[in-house]
């Protein structure tokens, strides 16, 4: 599936610099079009949105405290964690055949139900997930529930708020060397950030690409290390000099329970 560019619109130079955006059917146009409110309060978290030096350092679970906190911003703003369930009923009828006596038909039915997963955070028709650091098959799992969704008028748009693999994964090792704070396991390095196969804008992309949101608009949108900002005493970042590729064993992804 081919990528638009409507986000090059609506978003300031401000956040087109600190964030990437991909985009699949005008997912920022409509989103601004038909929920104005979600699209300003998306405008107003990504503007007051920062990366600590905990954030981007501290090994295995500190990663799920973005998100959270993320996520706590958007609840204070409105949005509201949902779920769908749904319902299929399919209705089989035998009609009468009037030389055999019959009168009316037989009628035969099946159900079936089936639960869906969660949504982050839902603002009207706007559907927001959340992904840091967790397992790739969370991708899977909300493009699929936009999917759905968007077909039954539930929702106009989704948005997946994600990081930039290289880029974040270059901060954390970057400042990791800076701080002194490099950690070892079996005389062997631990890569921050460095395993392909989680929750990141890389792997969200390929998969927009390929259709998975089906007719849904998509808008992804990927944290950078411009929006890491040091305390007081906290090593300052260089400029992005590009991926790197260091030897060693990588970070393990979150494990996030399912709700």
């Amino acid at each position: 599936m081919e990528l638009t560019t409507s986000w090059e619109r609506v978003f300031d130079a401000d956040l087109r610099g600190r964030y990437e955006f991909a985009e699949v059917r005008n997912a920022a146009v409509t989103l601004k079009a038909t929920n104005p409110n979600a699209f300003e309060h998306l405008v107003t978290v990504l503007s007051g949105f920062a990366l600590s030096f905990d954030d981007l350092v501290v090994p295995g679970g500190n990663k799920g405290q973005v998100a959270r906190r993320l996520d706590r911003t958007f609840r204070e703003l409105g949005w509201r964690e949902a779920g769908h369930e749904s319902k299929t009923v399919v209705t089989f009828s035998l009609r009468p055949y009037a030389g055999a006596g019959e009168t009316k038909p037989e009628v035969r039915s099946a159900e079936s139900e089936s639960k869906g997963h969660k949504v982050d955070n839902v603002l009207g028709g706007a559907a927001l997930d959340v992904e840091w650091n967790a397992k790739d098959g969370n991708l899977d799992r909300d493009l699929s529930n936009f999917s759905a969704l968007h077909e039954y008028a539930l929702v106009d748009v989704g948005v997946i708020l994600t990081r930039h693999q290289q880029r974040t994964k270059w901060a954390a090792n970057t400042l990791a060397e800076l701080a002194n704070r490099v950690i070892y396991r079996d005389g062997k390095r631990i890569v921050l950030l460095s395993t392909t196969t989680t929750t990141n804008f890389e792997q969200l992309l390929w998969r927009m690409r390929r259709g998975d949101g089906r007719g849904c608009p998509v808008l992804a949108i990927a944290v950078t290390e411009l929006s890491y900002q040091p305390a007081a005493g906290e090593p300052q970042l260089p400029a992005y000099g590009g991926p790197i590729d260091i030897p060693g064993i990588p970070e393990e992804p979150e494990e996030e329970p399912e709700a």
